[in-house]
């Protein structure tokens, strides 16, 4: 390594942290803050984290600033939930001030997905074991590890380095369950110059991310005797609404392939766009009744370049849904009695150019530390989307190992990715806010 001595002196104080930096990630794997599934779910332990986090944090020198969002704040936005509440969750914003140079946001969520000690964990989830290098918990990947590891590199920072810009250690709930508590966060006024959000990307610098949005399509059919002989469907026979939504999805199996043969939609860092039917359901209430209605769930991925003018999924919307209408009317049953189609639920894709200075300042410091100096890219979506939109703050991701074990049973992290994460953040912070 060829570090300079402010970014040597700043590496080995994280290094003398270790022991900190674990038990601080344990502390926040030990509250129960599983993301709700419904808006009116009571909060957890979200408000113990938080607080315990900004005394923290305030007790190293920042502004601290702990709120619970009105429902007004994230009002009339596609991220938005109905009858969403923030009692019990509120965010948090700490900021160490430096001065006017170029700022940098830090950034994670305290949610974690459900984990029971039945589904087959050798411990409780939220009891955190430390086992050969690896600190296991629900969170610990994804991503309480990541906020231990920012938290740290923002104390170091505040005690080690000499920075003009100021450093902010934002925390939100809601990731797992909608986007609300990023978006909370950005119409309350949290931004930077550059954010970098802790999710586990096995410590490589990713800069982009795809969006999503669902449909549900609706295709009707005609009911009928199933073990009888029917005649064609313009004689008064049965249609079955299984094989017309087949005949659909030979169309959208047709779009998918075309969309991954455009060479406008191949992108150097993501996944290609893609439909993905997630869910079939016809169900004529009787096993001999043939179904007069089938509803299918699509899953749409789309590119930044794919994104409308407000950097949503409207054309996209607009352009599958409008193709699959097509495709049906070439259907004498499907044209007289046209699919319907009902959207919800998107996030925006998002994109920092690669040669963007926060992306620079992190790829400098993974080869000063020996880590991969690999760019790539989410494919689905992550807090950092909504920064980078709302709240102008161009973002990416930069966390340990891996996202393949977010979600799962005995999830878990190694405390060297750990340390390497707040290291590469103390680097990069270092030379973009000096």
């Amino acid at each position: 390594m060829s570090l300079e001595g402010e970014e040597r002196a700043l590496v080995d104080a994280v290094a003398e942290r270790r022991d900190e930096l674990v038990a601080l990630a344990c502390e926040l794997i030990g509250y129960d803050t599983t993301s709700r599934s419904a808006p009116d779910e009571p909060a957890r332990e979200e408000v113990a984290l938080q607080r315990a986090l900004a005394d923290r944090l305030h007790d190293h020198g920042a502004e601290v600033d702990l709120w619970e969002p009105s429902p007004q704040e994230v009002a009339d936005h596609p991220l938005s939930v109905p009858a969403i509440e923030f009692q019990g969750r509120p965010q948090l914003a700490a900021v160490f001030r430096n001065g006017s140079g170029r700022s940098l946001l830090l950034n994670g969520h305290i949610d974690v997905v459900p984990a029971k000690r039945e589904d087959g964990w050798e411990a409780d989830p939220f009891d955190p074991q430390v086992v050969d290098g690896m600190i296991v918990g629900r969170g610990a990947c994804d991503m309480k590890g990541g906020i231990a590891a920012m938290t740290i590199a923002a104390e170091v920072l505040a005690e080690h380095a000499q920075l003009t810009g100021d450093v902010i250690v934002c925390t939100n709930t809601d990731e797992e369950s909608s986007g609300v508590g990023g978006l909370a966060c950005a119409r309350h006024g949290v931004r930077a110059d550059y954010a970098i959000v802790t999710e586990p990307s096995s410590l490589e610098v990713w800069p982009a991310c795809r969006g999503t949005v669902y449909c549900t399509v609706t295709i009707e059919g005609r009911a009928g005797h199933a073990e009888q002989e029917h005649p064609h469907h313009s004689e008064g026979g049965a249609v079955n609404a299984i094989t017309k939504a087949r005949f659909l999805l030979d169309g959208v199996d047709h779009l998918r392939t075309e969309w991954r043969s455009r060479k406008a939609l191949k992108h150097p860092l993501l996944d290609p766009p893609d439909i993905l039917p997630t869910r079939l359901v016809a169900d004529a209430g009787w096993h001999v009744t043939i179904p007069d209605r089938a509803e299918i769930d699509l899953s749409v991925l789309i590119l930044p370049v794919q994104a409308d003018s407000t950097g949503w999924t409207n054309d996209v919307q607009y352009e599958v849904e409008t193709f699959l209408r097509r495709w049906c009317a070439t259907d004498s049953w499907l044209q007289e009695h046209p699919p319907s189609f009902r959207w919800y639920t998107e996030v925006n894709p998002s994109e920092t150019p690669s040669d963007a200075p926060s992306v620079e300042a992190l790829r400098h410091a993974n080869r000063e530390l020996g880590l991969p100096d690999t760019l790539g890219g989410l494919g689905s979506w992550y807090d950092g989307a909504t920064f980078a939109l709302e709240a102008k703050t161009p973002a990416l991701m930069y966390g340990p190992r891996t996202i393949d074990w977010a979600h799962t049973v005995n999830e878990h992290v190694p405390i060297d990715d750990l340390v390497h994460t707040a290291q590469g953040i103390a680097i990069a912070a270092w030379r973009l806010c000096r």
